[in-house]
């Protein structure tokens, strides 16, 4: 369980492993914490003998959000089980295979629900044809996830639908099974019974809807700043950004995560001045683009055309505890399926993922022109 553990926490995503785990301010099934905003106001100057300035405290609200739950189940068949009977080392190997191939599964679901809202919302997809059905985007979509199918009102179509093949240039998708609903024009895919059910990530935080039991409009601090900016992206237009939230919040920005797009453009920009782009490798193994000594992560789960600056300090993922395996009650984890000749192991992680500091980010969305095969961008919005 160590190993699993450690592969789980440090391996899945290079901003999963900027964030702190914690299991502090979890009370019973929910996440309690104290975030203050502003500065105290007990100071100022005065005269020689004169009043002391008033005392007062610091400005603090609560966030309060529920521990989700993720999972991640293994299958091993009592054939399999019975064939590795030799040994012990024989049987631990097949195990290892099992979660090893669990690793890129949760990887891809962990990675992507840090960038979500916390819907669990894939993609939007159409009615079919020949088997084939169109979506928006194939960002959030890879071959064996299985999904669930609602309609645009937000009624169940049909769950459990695996994904067979993804057109990712076409931006069509092919079941592993036909629905046996028909499926109308703009339904919604999610991931199987995950919809409103998983950690409130970056698309939530940067969301206009209400947050961590709050709502924005009483709490201007929580509200995202907008600012235009012309041009090409460039040092400055990044810089400007960093500055602005040093300024404003007192952030201090040491992670940059951005789409292939926004990638493409800074690279663009770096190549028409001859300059160098930096590399750095990250805890975890992981290598990257840097700007100015700040890791520039290039990640498929950002929106197209969008670039984070993020101050990862003021990220917790607060946690009742880490991985852990269902138990039966004598201590197995091994179970049996129920009328099937196979046995199954279960991963489980109650958490949530809270921002003590949403007015300490930014956010910067371009719009993209496509030139000579290299992307750039016009005007772009910065929400802080």
């Amino acid at each position: 369980l160590g190993t699993v553990t450690e592969l789980l926490n440090t391996k899945v995503n290079p901003l999963l492993t900027k964030i702190e785990q914690t299991s502090s301010d979890v009370w019973g099934k929910e996440i309690r914490k104290a975030a203050s905003w502003g500065i105290n106001g007990g100071v100022g100057a005065g005269d020689e003998d004169g009043q002391l300035p008033a005392a007062h405290s610091n400005n603090y609200v609560q966030f309060v959000t529920t521990l989700k739950n993720l999972y991640g189940q293994i299958e091993i068949s009592d054939k399999a089980i019975r064939a590795s009977e030799d040994g012990r080392g024989a049987f631990t190997d097949l195990l290892n295979a099992e979660l090893e191939g669990l690793l890129p599964a949760s990887k891809f679901n962990m990675g992507r629900m840090l960038y979500g809202d916390g819907s669990g919302r894939l993609a939007v997809v159409g009615a079919g044809a020949n088997g084939e059905y169109p979506v928006d985007s194939a960002n959030n979509l890879i071959e064996g996830l299985v999904v669930d199918i609602y309609s645009s009102s937000g009624a169940l179509v049909e769950g459990g639908l695996r994904i067979a093949s993804v057109d990712r240039d076409g931006k069509k998708i092919r079941f592993a099974s036909a629905p046996t609903a028909a499926v109308a024009d703009k339904s919604v895919l999610y991931v199987q019974g995950s919809k409103d059910k998983e950690i409130t990530g970056l698309g939530a935080i940067f969301s206009d809807k209400d947050i961590y039991g709050l709502k924005r409009a009483d709490h201007p601090f929580l509200k995202p700043y907008t600012k235009d900016v012309g041009g090409a992206i460039d040092e400055i237009v990044i810089q400007e950004a960093i500055d602005r939230l040093e300024m404003t919040s007192g952030s201090d920005v040491d992670f940059i995560a951005c789409s292939a797009t926004a990638k493409y453009a800074f690279q663009e920009y770096m190549a028409q001045y001859k300059r160098n782009i930096d590399i750095m490798q990250l805890d975890g193994g992981f290598k990257t683009l840097s700007y100015n000594g700040i890791p520039l992560v290039y990640d498929r789960f950002v929106e197209d055309g969008a670039m984070y600056l993020l101050n990862t300090e003021s990220f917790k993922l607060h946690r009742l505890c880490d991985w852990r395996y269902l138990e039966t009650e004598n201590g197995r984890i091994l179970r049996q399926t129920l009328g099937k000749p196979t046995y199954t192991a279960t991963l489980v992680k109650y958490c949530d993922l809270i921002c003590d500091k949403p007015y300490g980010l930014t956010k910067s969305l371009m719009k993209k022109g496509q030139k000579k095969g290299f992307f750039t961008h016009k005007k772009g919005i910065f929400r802080a």
